[in-house]
């Protein structure tokens, strides 16, 4: 039976595609069975429905979209930027390099639905960089994640799978203690502007498409303002609120 969504919209696909994960690690799979909001393409929440559903490429390419957040992690000291490489074991995007963490809210807390001041996509970037990375949710308060824009992307993974998301993209600056979940995290590393472009032109480098796509069009914009706008020996990432917008840009 295709799994079913908790909305009644007309907007969510009616036959949707399923699959057995008895072969992918245990763990990743067990986190296959969380549930992401279903949203259409102006972000208006439609349903929910488990992340193997939203990530097989068959349901992706039906129109299936959900919300997402990708938060960027910044020391405020030198402006360093936080990336991780993804486990082996994650069933999308293994091995890549990415921002500091990428996620979602989920259906199954209320409070992660909470859509005023991007309330809900904050408290699941604080949950999400504790579980992957270990940073304690002390270090991560929400009122300092700034909240710039929302990209919408489809990206397919390795044929099977792939992401369709409108994704949140937060702003951090804080000193934070890493204690990576090696079922989450093969690497980590605090790179600067240039630092992060050699990475980019090395061959052998691989990066997630969502990373890629904010980079190329919003990230070193950013990064410019946040050391230009640093305060006394900080940088702050509340100073960028003026460069927020309520905008969903198309990627696709």
């Amino acid at each position: 039976m295709a799994p079913t969504a908790t909305s009644e919209s007309s907007d969510i696909p009616r036959s949707l595609a399923t699959i057995d994960l008895s072969e992918y690690d245990p763990e990743q799979s067990r986190l296959m069975d969380e549930r992401c909001i279903v949203v259409d393409e102006q972000d208006r929440a439609i349903g929910a429905l488990d992340k193997k559903t939203c990530h097989l490429m068959e349901n992706i390419n039906k129109g299936l979209l959900h919300r997402a957040f990708s938060a960027f992690v910044f020391r405020p000291s030198d402006g360093k930027l936080l990336l991780q490489q993804r486990a082996t074991e994650k069933i999308t995007f293994p091995d890549m390099w990415t921002n500091t963490c990428c996620s979602h809210p989920l259906d199954d807390f209320e409070e992660e639905k909470v859509e005023a001041k991007q309330h809900g996509v904050k408290v699941a970037a604080s949950r999400k960089l504790d579980h992957e990375l270990g940073i304690p949710q002390s270090q991560t308060p929400l009122d300092k994640f700034q909240f710039l824009t929302r990209i919408h992307y489809l990206a397919p993974s390795n044929g099977m799978w792939g992401e369709h998301e409108v994704d949140y993209i937060l702003f951090l600056t804080a000193d934070v203690d890493v204690t990576p979940n090696p079922n989450e995290i093969r690497d980590f590393k605090y790179v600067d502007k240039a630092e992060l472009q050699a990475m980019f032109d090395a061959p052998g480098n691989s990066f997630t498409p969502w990373f890629k796509l904010i980079a190329r069009d919003f990230l070193f914009g950013w990064w410019d303002e946040l050391l230009k706008r640093k305060s006394g020996e900080y940088v702050d990432a509340k100073s960028l609120g003026d460069l927020s917008d309520n905008v969903v840009h198309k990627m696709v």
